[in-house]
């Protein structure tokens, strides 16, 4: 009988908002840009008694490069985004020599969800970058209108490499 195997699927989106501004800064090894924050992702449900309650899940977040100078240039704390990525888990030493370990996810796209600017036409722009290290096509700019809805969204695909 064949062996079964697991797939490997490590998939993540979830959306929330920054609970404090990014931080931005480069690897000792290389100067390879990096930006960490944390999102707050809402949960509503209904308790036992059938009372509306709410939850908050407080997840870590990690980009990097171009994806990371993106968010360094355009998030700030309490800005909304949608995060597409992976779990990854990372340990280091403590200063008091203990290891600790954390699980974050590591940023594939990032839809900045606040409204930004005004466009020429006078329509609001929405951002969203991807780290096209995994597209197909890795182009620069792009931008659609979406004619139902009648806004302008810009589309950027940038590489975290």
């Amino acid at each position: 009988m064949a062996e079964l195997k697991m797939p490997e699927i490590n998939s993540v989106v979830i959306a929330g908002n920054l609970t404090k501004d990014p931080v931005f800064r480069q690897t000792n090894s290389g100067g390879t840009p990096v930006v960490n924050f944390s999102i707050a992702c809402n949960r509503r449900f209904r308790d036992s008694n059938h009372q509306w309650q709410e939850d908050v899940c407080y997840v870590g977040v990690v980009a990097w490069n171009k994806l990371a100078e993106s968010c360094r240039d355009s998030l700030k704390r309490s800005a909304a985004v949608l995060v597409d990525g992976e779990l990854q888990s990372r340990t280091w030493k403590a200063q008091d020599g203990s290891s600790r370990t954390v699980v974050e996810i590591k940023a594939r796209r990032i839809q900045f969800l606040n409204k930004r600017k005004k466009h020429e036409d006078g329509d609001e722009v929405s951002g969203f970058v991807e780290d096209d290290s995994h597209s197909e096509n890795g182009t620069g700019l792009n931008s659609r209108e979406d004619g139902a809805a009648g806004h302008v969204y810009e589309y950027k695909y940038l590489s975290s490499e």
